[in-house]
């Protein structure tokens, strides 16, 4: 996978996942979106480093709506416009995050082998409080840290 940052969408997957978005129907990105959130969750054992990209890359879409969020400003993001996203989708993101940092997750262990790991943990926590910003982390569920 070629990244190049720690931004959500500073790598190949969730470039390319943008395009897909791109290039879905108005009316069924969201359902993309969701599906690729609710596939996060339900990775049983390993997740596998491009769907992580992917997840992260969803998540921060939805962050982007809230309150407090940063607006996708990348040339990698999506370039056509997006539905507003329902508020469902906000716990779903978070549960999505929590996967990705877990210990059975190849995009966690990539970026912990670097030295922009603390950083890339540190985005994706912000992206997290923005999503549930009553809540941090979730210590002792299946995806804590």
């Amino acid at each position: 996978m070629g990244t190049w940052d720690i931004g959500p969408f500073e790598n190949d997957m969730a470039a390319d996942f943008a395009y897909t978005l791109d290039e879905t129907a108005q009316h069924q990105r969201e359902d993309l979106v969701r599906a690729t959130l609710i596939r996060t969750i339900q990775a049983l054992d390993y997740l596998e480093s491009p769907e992580g990209a992917e997840a992260v890359a969803a998540a921060a879409l939805i962050a982007a709506q809230c309150p407090g969020g940063e607006p996708i400003s990348t040339s990698y993001g999506p370039v056509e416009a997006l539905p507003t996203y329902s508020d469902d989708l906000r716990p779903l993101a978070v549960e999505a995050l929590d996967r990705v940092l877990a210990k059975e997750s190849e995009l966690a262990e990539l970026w912990d082998e670097t030295t922009n790991g603390p950083k890339w943990r540190q985005s994706i926590s912000r992206l997290r409080t923005v999503l549930a910003p009553e809540s941090g982390p979730q210590e002792g569920t299946p995806f804590g840290p």
